[in-house]
């Protein structure tokens, strides 16, 4: 048995509120056992350099930040930028899990930013982050325009319609291709333990995070040994397992959120 109660295989307590914030068309309060993040989903007309217009479609990006009041020692804001190293490696995470749910071709020339803060942080918060923000994401792509901004109907003189600006390519409403959950399993004590909290995680032998869509296909999956002992395939079979119905868990409370 954990301090808090738990069974092994049980994730902490969920309650998730949308339209947290009004200013942002994706806006989520995702609340964990004590972890507890505002994420939200702002869309912008600005396009990454690479991205010509010979390319349709947009891009979906990330940035994470825990706030200096989410731990019980003040946790001071970086020097340089807004994150730290860790913070960097987490939003690339959160990123990349989330594009896979998104045709980009669909969704025009926009950039969709989501940004994660973590409030409260009792373990878990990117794993966490990843949950909220799949729900603010898709309330930002059901408010995109429902006409593509800037488009051609007619080519120039000369030349073909720029594929970013062809209406043929754009539909906001079938850009969201996947749903997308994520969860933390881990070794302690020798157990196998499903949404580690902050005491699990500083006393596990084996930290893993996986990412996973509504049809089952892991698009990120994360693991250590935190304390050097190693694991092996069997073991690993068992954190993936529990990881997967905890997805499932969490894939049901998304689409359940309000």
């Amino acid at each position: 048995m954990r301090p808090d109660g738990r069974p092994i295989d049980q994730l902490r307590p969920i309650q998730v509120t949308r339209n947290f914030t009004k200013t942002a068309p994706g806006s989520v309060l995702w609340q964990q056992g004590s972890t507890m993040l505002l994420c939200t989903a702002s869309v912008s007309r600005d396009l990454p350099p690479w991205m010509k217009d010979d390319r349709p479609g947009g891009w979906v990006t990330c940035d994470y930040v825990m706030l200096p009041g989410s731990t019980p020692q003040r946790k001071p804001w970086p020097k340089t930028g807004h994150t730290d190293g860790r913070g960097t490696e987490i939003q690339r995470i959160i990123g990349r899990s989330l594009r896979a749910a998104v045709d980009l071709s669909k969704i025009g020339p926009h950039t969709i930013a989501l940004d994660c803060q973590v409030l409260q942080a009792d373990g878990g918060t990117r794993t966490a982050a990843i949950c909220g923000a799949w729900v603010a994401l898709a309330d930002a792509l059901a408010a995109l325009p429902k006409d593509l901004p800037g488009a051609m109907t007619e080519p120039p003189a000369g030349g073909a319609i720029p594929a970013r600006r062809d209406p043929k390519y754009y539909d906001p409403a079938g850009a969201l291709v996947e749903q997308i959950a994520a969860v933390s399993v881990g070794i302690i004590e020798g157990e196998v333990r499903l949404d580690l909290d902050y005491y699990d995680d500083s006393r596990a032998e084996v930290d893993l995070n996986l990412a996973m869509t509504g049809n089952g296909r892991f698009v990120e999956i994360q693991g250590s040994s935190e304390q050097g002992a190693g694991f092996d395939q069997s073991r690993l079979m068992e954190m993936i397992t529990l990881g997967t119905a905890g997805c499932r868990q969490l894939l049901e409370v998304q689409r359940n959120a309000r």
